[in-house]
């Protein structure tokens, strides 16, 4: 494959192509000159028949090995749009591709269809197309897009049409496979490097952020004369320090006032400003730079030669962040490599702004030619005018993928403008860097986010030149870039970007029980004087300062955070006091996965929230994966409804209801707890103990099917327990844990130590809740029990519950509350009594219908039984629930909803919530 060939592959074709003429020949032309393919025509099948049952017609190009069909279209042929068939029906591209692929047998059909117009390619996956239908139930899919302007540097992700195992996204491995080289250099340096301090880190990944600008500088052919690769060599391992310091001083150093390394440009930036130690360096060190260029030691062609490694084509936003994870403490000593997707990225900028932008060009694109100058130039301007504030900015990935999208646009204008024939100045670019402000506490990754937008800039400068046919300065580098190195919750945002118009970005994921006690204060400064604030997020501190930021200003702002911060107490103690303030929710994508690209790295679950003091000049968006729904106004919860917060209370909002409390809590240092073997070996040699064991449940004990049993000694006089010895030295050792214990309390109950700290004993029948269960389950697991066991602290316990309250319970409708009410452990659910169950609004149900609930909830009892040696971790996860359990769980599930009203949307979760919530409304107002 080669760059230099895809570049003139697209100035070839650029502008021009019919479809019926040129085709064949635009196809064959790629193949061979810019993927080397030496023969072509052995792969493709041109006009390749599709019989239908009337005609054969015929599928532009198809290539059996790798199973991609084609459906060219001529030049300036719109792809989205319909177009009418020879049988009278309107398709649009994909959608005649797609009537070919299925007229095909089945061993034949296509994974990829691509439709291209000479200017963009369309792909589509059909593979992941079916998938998506399958789970979301709708034709929701995004093709990649390829476009003939960027082709030199994303022609790779067409190699899959003839190599089956390429990938079409290939920037994510390059990216990849550059921080691995990087980390390679760092362990040529230092094979230790991992455990030193951070001065000796600090300074060496400053020296990689500068290696890596050279590599790429190599690559982009932004030295000229004489490569930094070819200027090590002329160096031995005892010089190379005075080599490398010498030539990064040249670097900053204009031409005209150097005295040697002449050939060299002037990049400036503050890249190479600071003067830092270099690490003492060696053969290996030397070595590992030398081929900073190559795959790896293995990667060898045919014919013997090194495969080149482009850092030319590395992604800025993905790059950035994994290279900053080489540095930081805890990635690199576990050397996990990871990053941030731009997929997520979009989650955050496309409904902030970038759909819109989109849009408006769209429409400034449809105007008539007379106006349509103009127009441009005055959304250039608009683009060129807009400023970005990320305050938590990392190795400046948002920053990035922000910028690179901003001139996309702005190409397209560039663009636009050259077809129009209308005059485009010396320096036609004005979306800039300094446009992008951000605020970083850690010094290397302020460093890092520098060297992306500088990256970034060159690529997109060079994009711009191909499009308007002539070449535009690279260097120097911009100084202008404002990333500062602070505490972002201890300075004043407006002293680093006075005005902006988004504040964007991904603050640090740390939960309410895990934060440190620097960041415990942090979280007192920035909320001073509000109430319940152990129970807050660290994230939170963020959506407060932006609140406050947007204060009187048209400011709107969006941030990744964890689910927890629009469920259980983050609603009162942060979001009420947000609305009160004035703020609104704009858009939001409900919970979701925040992947990596680190197999052994947790995937946290995170929402986006886009909010705003500003008034609403568009509609309200709710995302749920790729499908969105229009809000009249999106509450706290995510859900369309009134603003209304869910608070803790004591007992259940209406009369009438079963209360629900803490199960036992013993406190006795596993003293009365056994396995079944620890329980049989004791009965044998104490067999008067045997009526005195109860089956225990816990949370582990319930949903995994782990077998636990309790002595309960409640009741019994010492001197009917010192009958039995061995129970009374199980009594004095509850006794002596008890008084050893730092608790007073705990110390307090050690005269009864036969008694539990906390005593719940239900006299009949009582509903089990476990407090946490895995949230990969629909359902909660929920137990209806018999007296007879015992139920641990890990659960809740309803006491005197009836068939028709755990009908009710375990029903999609109190799982959508659940689900929007409850805290979170990760994607876990947090079954609380004070805000789930206590403000859970019961229906009104009749007779009959209470009939049908305990019928339907009678049943779900049943089939469990019939799965006795299941536990209700293999019963309840979605992936091994039985068909029957599922039906029994659908019946109970629609009985419930006709109690409450909802059978006409009971399987819409948001809006079922929503009718909630109204209800819950009613009873507190």
């Amino acid at each position: 494959m080669n760059s230099d060939a895809a570049k003139n592959f697209a100035l070839k074709w650029n502008g021009h192509g019919d479809e019926e003429r040129d085709y064949l020949i635009f196809w064959l032309t790629m193949l061979r000159d810019v993927f080397s393919v030496e023969r072509p025509d052995e792969i493709i099948k041109p006009q390749y028949p599709v019989q239908f049952e009337n005609a054969t017609k015929h599928i532009d190009i198809y290539f059996p090995k790798t199973k991609v069909l084609i459906e060219q279209k001529s030049f300036g042929v719109d792809l989205t749009k319909k177009i009418l068939q020879s049988d009278g029906i309107f398709l649009t591209p994909f959608e005649q591709a797609k009537r070919y692929a299925d007229a095909l047998p089945y061993s034949m059909r296509p994974r990829w269809i691509i439709v291209c117009n000479f200017a963009e390619f369309h792909i589509y996956d059909l593979v992941q197309m079916d998938s998506l239908e399958y789970l979301l139930g709708a034709k929701i899919y995004s093709p990649t897009v390829i476009k003939l302007e960027n082709f030199r540097n994303d022609f790779a992700r067409l190699k899959f049409i003839f190599d089956p195992n390429a990938d079409i996204k290939p920037e994510i491995k390059i990216s990849t496979d550059a921080a691995k080289i990087v980390r390679k250099i760092c362990r040529a340096i230092d094979k230790d490097y991992v455990n030193r301090d951070d001065d000796y880190i600090d300074a060496l990944s400053k020296l990689c952020a500068r290696l890596v600008f050279c590599f790429y500088a190599d690559d982009e052919k932004l030295f000229t004369q004489t490569k930094f690769a070819d200027y090590l060599q002329n160096f031995s391992e005892k010089n190379l320090q005075d080599a490398l310091q010498n030539f990064f001083d040249a670097l900053n150093m204009p031409e005209d006032q150097r005295t040697d390394l002449k050939d060299f440009p002037y990049v400036d930036g503050g890249l190479f400003d600071e003067k830092i130690p270099i690490p003492p360096l060696n053969k290996d060190f030397k070595f590992a730079v030398e081929r900073a260029h190559i795959f790896d030691d293995l990667s060898i062609d045919e014919l013997g030669n090194f495969l080149r490694f482009s850092w030319r084509e590395i992604s800025p936003p993905i790059f950035g962040a994994m290279f900053e994870a080489l540095f930081n403490d805890e990635t690199r000593r576990s050397e996990g490599i990871h990053y941030t997707s731009v997929e997520n990225i979009h989650k955050v900028i496309d409904p902030l702004f970038f759909d819109d932008l989109s849009e408006e060009l769209a429409a400034v694109k449809r105007m008539q030619k007379k106006n349509r100058v103009a127009a441009l130039k005055n959304f250039q301007d608009k683009l060129a005018s807009l400023k970005f504030l990320d305050p938590a900015a990392g190795s400046g990935n948002f920053l990035t993928e922000t910028y690179l999208s901003l001139r996309r646009l702005e190409n397209e204008v560039l663009a636009e403008l050259r077809n129009l024939k209308a005059d485009i100045p010396n320096d036609p670019v004005k979306v800039s860097p300094k446009q992008f402000f951000g605020i970083e506490i850690n010094d290397f990754a302020v460093s890092v986010s520098k060297l992306a937008l500088w990256i970034a800039e060159i690529q997109m400068l060079r994009k711009t030149s191909w499009i308007i046919g002539r070449d535009l300065k690279e260097l120097p580098l911009r100084k202008n870039i404002s990333v500062r190195k602070a505490n972002a919750l201890q300075i004043d945002w407006h002293s680093v970007a006075p005005n902006v118009d988004f504040i964007i970005g991904n603050p640090p994921f740390v939960g309410a029980r895990l934060k440190s006690s620097e960041q415990s204060r942090d979280i007192g400064r920035v909320f001073k004087g509000w109430k319940n604030l152990g129970n807050l997020d660290y994230v939170t501190c963020w959506h407060k300062l932006a609140a406050d930021f947007m204060k009187g200003n048209s400011t709107r702002a969006a941030f990744v955070s964890t689910n927890s911060v629009c469920q259980g107490d983050s609603i009162g103690s942060l979001w009420k006091n947000l609305f009160n303030a004035g703020v609104h929710i704009d858009f939001a994508h409900r919970t979701f996965k925040w992947l990596s690209d680190s197999e052994n790295m947790a995937h946290v679950h995170c929402i986006v929230v886009g909010f705003s003091c500003a008034q609403n000049v568009k509609p309200k968006k709710i995302f749920d994966g790729k499908k969105f729904s229009v809000a009249k106004n999106i509450n706290a919860y995510l859900v369309d409804g009134e603003d209304i917060f869910v608070e803790s209370r004591p007992h259940p909002i209406q009369d009438g209801v079963p209360e629900i409390g803490i199960g036992n809590k013993p406190i006795d240092g596993g003293n009365y707890l056994f396995t079944p073997e620890e329980m049989d070996d004791f009965i044998k040699r104490e067999p008067a103990s045997e009526k005195f064991f109860k089956p225990w449940f816990g949370a582990e004990e319930f949903i995994k099917g782990k077998k636990r049993f309790c002595l309960l000694l409640k009741g019994l006089s010492e001197d009917e327990i010192k009958k039995m010895p061995l129970c009374w030295e199980r009594v004095e050792a509850v006794r002596k844990y008890r008084l050893q214990s730092k608790s007073p309390g705990t110390r307090k109950i050690a005269d009864k130590p036969t008694r539990f700290h906390v005593e719940n004993f239900p006299r009949g029948n009582y509903i089990l809740v476990p407090r946490h269960s895995a949230g990969n389950r629909f359902y909660i697991p929920i137990g209806f029990m018999s007296h007879e066991t015992i139920c641990g602290d890990a659960n809740l316990i309803i006491r005197n519950a009836e068939l028709y309250h755990f009908g009710v319970l375990t029903s999609s409708i109190h799982m959508a509350w659940t689900r929007a009410t409850c805290g979170r452990l990760g994607s876990g659910y947090r079954y609380s009594k004070d805000v789930v169950y206590n403000n859970f609004v019961w229906c009104s149900a009749n007779e009959e219908e209470r009939a049908l609930i305990e019928e339907s909830a009678q049943k779900i009892l049943d089939v469990r039984k019939k799965y006795s040696d299941w536990t209700f971790a293999k019963l309840y996860d979605e992936a091994t629930m039985p068909k029957a359990l599922r039906a029994a769980h659908k019946a109970n599930d629609y009985n419930v909803a006709l109690a409450y009203g909802f059978e006409d949307f009971w399987e819409d979760e948001a809006k079922v919530v929503a009718e909630l919530m109204k209800l819950y409304k009613a009873l507190t107002s």
